[in-house]
């Protein structure tokens, strides 16, 4: 597949840390499944009312500081929920990754609240 960052796709990664950027457009790159995506570095503020919203559990969240984005499916140009893509998605994920030597985690990995749209770099390496 040939997929492009979208120009707002671009714009939602300002401020997120370079070696997830890379992996972020290598993943794309190989990925079966277009993406674009949907949130990059936060406000505290923002932070703050997704906590509130229920859509997050944490004040720390690895957005706060440009570790994480989140991204959405894209099928016929429509974004979709659909758990299978998110598997899919995060296998071009983990190989960009393997192959940029930038170790990552997938919100859907996780065993509480799994996150199917969330990538983030390892705290272990990007503390």
């Amino acid at each position: 597949m040939s997929f492009r960052l979208s120009t707002r796709s671009r714009t939602r990664l300002k401020g997120v840390h370079p070696a997830l950027v890379a992996v972020v457009e290598a993943a794309l790159a190989r990925s079966c499944i277009d993406f674009m995506v949907t949130e990059g570095l936060r406000t505290p503020e923002r932070q703050a009312a997704l906590v509130k919203a229920g859509a997050s559990r944490t004040q720390r969240s690895r957005h706060l500081t440009g570790h994480a984005v989140d991204v959405a499916a894209l099928i016929d140009g429509q974004v979709r929920w659909d758990w299978p893509l998110y598997g899919r998605i995060a296998e071009a994920f983990k190989v960009a990754a393997a192959d940029l030597k930038t170790p990552i985690v997938w919100g859907g990995d996780w065993t509480s609240l799994r996150d199917g749209p969330h990538f983030e770099l390892d705290r272990k390496v990007f503390p």
